[in-house]
C-alpha cells in the first residue's frame, strides 16, 4: 500500500461575541481573525504543493466554520469541498452555555460531571476517536487513488476530535486537560501512514501561529 499523510486542519477563530461554547450550533462564521488564518492556511498548502506536494484531496465538517477554513484552500489548490459528517464537532451538554467555573459548578449540571474520564457531559472520546479515525483511513484511501505513492488529503474539523484522534492514534489515554490540548486554532495535526497502511508518525505545525495572539480562547471552541 502506497504511503500518504491526513492533515487534521483546526477551523480558525469563530465570531463569538458571547462567548458561549458553541458546539454542533449552526452560523457560527469566522470572525475577520479566523478568515485572516484561513488565508494563511491557504497559503501554506499552496507552498506544500509548490514545494512537490501532491494535496489532492480536501474535506470538511459540515459546520459553517469547518466549512469557511477549508474555502481558501479549496480555491488555491483547486480542489472541491467533500463534506464529511465523521470529522464534526463532539456533542456537548453545555453547548450554547457561556462556560465559566461558576456555571459549570451549579447544582443542576452536577450529574453530567459524575464521569470525567468518559466524559459523561458528552460524545465519549472513544466514539469521537472512532469516527474520525475511520474518515482519516477513507481520506487516506482516497488520496492514493487520486494521487499515488505519497499522496496527501486535508481534513478540515475540531478541536477535541482531533485531539482525541490524536491521542488515541500515539496509543496514550483518551482522558485529559482540555487546557493542555496541543491542537490550536489553524493548526495542523497530520498522520503519515507507511507503504502497509499503519501509522508511521505524527506530525504538528501551527503555520498561522503569528495570529494567535488575541485570539479566542473559549473552552471547547
Amino acid at each position: 500500500m502506497p504511503q500518504a499523510t491526513v492533515h487534521l486542519l483546526r477551523h480558525g477563530e469563530v465570531h463569538n461575541p458571547d462567548g458561549v461554547l458553541y458546539g454542533r450550533l449552526p452560523e457560527f462564521h469566522l470572525s475577520e481573525l479566523g478568515r485572516q488564518m484561513a488565508r494563511t492556511l491557504a497559503g501554506h498548502f499552496t507552498e506544500r504543493a509548490a514545494q512537490g506536494a501532491r494535496i489532492v484531496h480536501l474535506a470538511a465538517s459540515p459546520l459553517t466554520r469547518a466549512q469557511e477554513t477549508a474555502q481558501p484552500i479549496s480555491e488555491a489548490l483547486n480542489l472541491d469541498i467533500v463534506t464529511e459528517d465523521r470529522i464534526i464537532e463532539a456533542a456537548n451538554y453545555f453547548e450554547g452555555i457561556r462556560v465559566s467555573r461558576a456555571e459549570i459548578l451549579r447544582p443542576k449540571h452536577w450529574p453530567m460531571l459524575r464521569n470525567p474520564l468518559r466524559p459523561s457531559w458528552g460524545e465519549p472520546y472513544r466514539e469521537q476517536a472512532a469516527r474520525v479515525t475511520a474518515a482519516v483511513q477513507d481520506a487516506r484511501l482516497r488520496a492514493i487513488e487520486l494521487g499515488g505513492d505519497g499522496a496527501e488529503a486535508i481534513l478540515v474539523s475540531h478541536q477535541l476530535p482531533i485531539w482525541a484522534t490524536r491521542l488515541s492514534a500515539e496509543g496514550r489515554p483518551l482522558w485529559h486537560d482540555p487546557r493542555k490540548r496541543e491542537c490550536t486554532l489553524t493548526s495542523v495535526t497530520s498522520l503519515v501512514f507507511d507503504d502497509a497502511g499503519k501509522l508511521q508518525r505524527v506530525d504538528y505545525s501551527e503555520p498561522a501561529a503569528a495570529l494567535l495572539p488575541g485570539a479566542s480562547s473559549t473552552p471547547g471552541a
